[in-house]
Parts: C-alpha cells; sequence; structure tokens
C-alpha cells in the first residue's frame, strides 16, 4: 500500500509581519502572505492527492483581531473537505488554549489533539496510527516527549509535536527534548513544529521540521513551505520540500571595501537586487542590504545614510515593481592612516594614471638609456633599458610620489597651530 501526506507547521496565519509597516502598498503583498502561503499548501495537498496532511502547530500567530482569521482557515480547510483530506493539527506556543479567545467549529475532516493529554487518532484503511497533544498554555517547560506512548503495532506511527528539541537559535526554549526520547517510542516520522528554519533532524526515525510557510521579516530568508512525504508498504520512500511562500525575505551583502566612488557602490548594488529578484522566483521579495567592508566610502555612507536608501530603493524599482528594499545597513569602517587620505584625495587613481601613461614611461626608458651610456661597463649588468625594467621604475616612482604627497599633508595637518 502507497499514500502520501504533507507536513506543515508554523503558518502564523495574518502575523503582523515586522519591518515593513510604513513602506508603502507593497508592504500590503507581505501582509496578504501567510494567507497566500496556506492557499498554496491546500493546493498543494489537491494537486498531489493526499491521503492527509498534520499541521505541527501555530496555525495562528496569537488571539484573533477578527473573527476573519479564523475564518480564512475554515474556509481553506473547507477545500480539502470537500477533495476528503483529512486535517491533523495540535495547538503551539503562540495559538495554545489559553491565547485564542475566540473560536469556530471547523470543518469534521479537521481533528484537533487534545490539550490535556496525548492522544492517538488513527486512520484504518491506510493503517496509519498518529499522536500528539496541543498545549494549553504558551510556556511548556517539560519533557512532553516522555509521555507519548509506544508505537501502535502494524500501524505506519507518526508523532506529532511542537518543541525546540535541545535548542535552536533564534527559538525560546519549548517543550525540550532530545532525539533519544522520540526514538524510545519507535514511531516512524515525527512531524515537528517551532523552528522556523527546514531541518531533516534525523533519518532513523525520521524526525523533521518542515520549517515555517512564509518568513516573516528579514531573518526568515529563503525558500519556505512544507515537507511532502511518501510511504509505501509502512516505509518512508521519500521527502520533498514544497516551497509554498507567496513573498520572500533575503539578506545580501555588498563589500565596499576598494570602491572610492559612490557610482561604483550603486553599480554592484544593481547587480545584487538584480540577482536577487532572480532567485525569489517571481515572488515579492523585501530584501535587506548590509554593507561591509574597509572603505574610503565610509563617511560618505554615514552622512548620507537617507540618500543612500532611497538610492537603493530606485535601483530595487528599476529591477523590479514588486522588489522592496527593507533596510540598509551600514557595516563599513573607515580606512586608516594613509591608504585613507589617498584614497579619498583620489591619489590612487590620479597616479594610477600617470604610471599607465605611454610618454611617462617612454621618459622613463630614455632616462636609463643615457644612465647605461654613462654607466662603466661592469655596472651595466645592473641597467636594461627594456620596457619592463621601465615599468617597475615607473611603479616605484609613483610609490615614492604618494609617500612624499601623504606625509606632507600629514604634516601639515600635525603642524601646531602657532606656527601657522
Amino acid at each position: 500500500m502507497s499514500f502520501r501526506f504533507i507536513h506543515a507547521a508554523d503558518i502564523h496565519l495574518d502575523s503582523p509581519l515586522r519591518g515593513l509597516a510604513r513602506r508603502g502598498e507593497l508592504a500590503g503583498v507581505f501582509l496578504e502572505a501567510s494567507r497566500k502561503a496556506l492557499e498554496n499548501l491546500v493546493q498543494a495537498a489537491i494537486d498531489a492527492k493526499v491521503a492527509f496532511v498534520v499541521i505541527a502547530g501555530d496555525v495562528y500567530d496569537g488571539d484573533w483581531k477578527d473573527y476573519a482569521t479564523g475564518q480564512f482557515f475554515v474556509r481553506e480547510m473547507g477545500r480539502l473537505h470537500r477533495e476528503s483530506i483529512r486535517v491533523f493539527l495540535i495547538r503551539g506556543n503562540h495559538d495554545a488554549e489559553s491565547l485564542i479567545s475566540k473560536s469556530l467549529t471547523l470543518p469534521p475532516n479537521v481533528f484537533s489533539f487534545s490539550v490535556r493529554a496525548v492522544q492517538t487518532e488513527t486512520i484504518e484503511d491506510l493503517r496509519v496510527a498518529l499522536h500528539g497533544r496541543g498545549f494549553a498554555n504558551r510556556h511548556v517547560a517539560e519533557n512532553v516527549a516522555l509521555t507519548y506512548p509506544a508505537a501502535k503495532p502494524g500501524f505506519f506511527n507518526i508523532g506529532l509535536l511542537h518543541t525546540s528539541l535541545t535548542g535552536r537559535d533564534g527559538h525560546d526554549a519549548y517543550a525540550p527534548c532530545s532525539i533519544e526520547d522520540l526514538r524510545i517510542a519507535g514511531y516512524d516520522y515525527w512531524a515537528l513544529g517551532h523552528i522556523h528554519k527546514r531541518e531533516i533532524v534525523s533519518e532513523d526515525p525520521t524526525i523533521v521540521f518542515p520549517g515555517n510557510l512564509q518568513g516573516r521579516h528579514a531573518r526568515e530568508t529563503g525558500p519556505k513551505g512544507a515537507t511532502l512525504v511518501t510511504v509505501t508498504d509502512g516505509r518512508i520512500e521519500s521527502l520533498e520540500a514544497l516551497t509554498l511562500d507567496a513573498a520572500r525575505f533575503e539578506t545580501v551583502e555588498i563589500d565596499a571595501s576598494d570602491m572610492t566612488e559612490p557610482a561604483t557602490l550603486l553599480a554592484e548594488a544593481r547587480r545584487v537586487i538584480a540577482a536577487a529578484r532572480d532567485s525569489a522566483e517571481g515572488r515579492p521579495l523585501a530584501l535587506r542590504l548590509t554593507l561591509i567592508g574597509e572603505t574610503a566610502l565610509h563617511d560618505y555612507l554615514s552622512v548620507q545614510a537617507e540618500q543612500v536608501r532611497e538610492e537603493m530603493q530606485a535601483l530595487a524599482w528599476e529591477a523590479g515593481s514588486d522588489v522592496l528594499i527593507e533596510k540598509v545597513r551600514d557595516k563599513t569602517t573607515a580606512k586608516t592612516g594613509a591608504a585613507r587620505l589617498s584614497a579619498l584625495l583620489g591619489f590612487d587613481a590620479i597616479l594610477a594614471d600617470i604610471a599607465a601613461d605611454p610618454a611617462f614611461r617612454a621618459e622613463i626608458a630614455k632616462t636609463l638609456g643615457d644612465l647605461r651610456v654613462r654607466t662603466p661597463v661592469e655596472a651595466q649588468a645592473l641597467l636594461d633599458a627594456d620596457g619592463s625594467d621601465a615599468e617597475a621604475l615607473a611603479g616605484s616612482a609613483i610609490e615614492l610620489a604618494t609617500e612624499a604627497i601623504l606625509a606632507g599633508l600629514g604634516h601639515v595637518g600635525n603642524e601646531p597651530e602657532g606656527a601657522r
């Protein structure tokens, strides 16, 4: 016998996406993204003709602002009901019973596990046993995994649990447990929720965080979605990551280390923004740009921060009408000493142009030739008037000139007041 199911978690329906509240009309697309992602999940389940869907907590983001949030979820579950697709869900820390003050009757295809004790529900024709427990309170410090019953013999056993396991960066400790605690039960598949990054924690048994359905801010980047599981003759045949997000968050670094002109920075930003839009695969994109490096542009970036932000958004509009610059973070540092002064005054570029001038190099070669004529025969081996020596000498002359100019400027800058 073969069947498929989808494992989703952390839908956070109608979550107020952070960082976009005052960003204009396009921000509204992101505010609707969690609903569109749920629609995508339902459509994926219908298209794949799955037997059922499991949701491992945090359907909601907290108490509903009004009944519209609940009505939307009921509507989407109704679509699955009409396709004879069952849904099994647990409450997580964001939709714990104590947080949700409103409620609506769910369609008969939806089974919500108890919040007081682990409950087992079976699908007899598929020989599937699902074990789960939702949460009554937002903060759960105890190891709930140890209360799950042993696997039901002769069934494909699935455990639903909302947990931080032994801890993950960026997530509060919640119903902590170890992989060994989960292994004790003898289940075939653990459908976990709470961690917003996709992760296959273990293959024996199979333990999966599918990640959240839709990124909510700039720290939740990249493709988001759910996991499609195929089971054949009681064994997992395949796991497939489904990309279901309706909008995308990304963060990109731009290294300004060797840049001396704002135009160079904007040219690189244009390239980076276009590449990020392509990777979003047609989804609206909220992009955070981080400028890094020891650069001559540091002072400019500090003083003209608003100008830089607006320039970056202008480049984003150029790339596509669905690209929003969420933030520009300046993490550059100033160049120090002679290197900074040289770059700021443009000496590097000016002297490099002089060194590349054929007339200048010809003059250097002529000078070397004159020296050769006046040099004793035994010392001529030290001189060679070919182009390579001329080029080396030109480079040395440039270096000496740069040092002399900057040393002089340094003395001026350090001159005592009374001496002027």
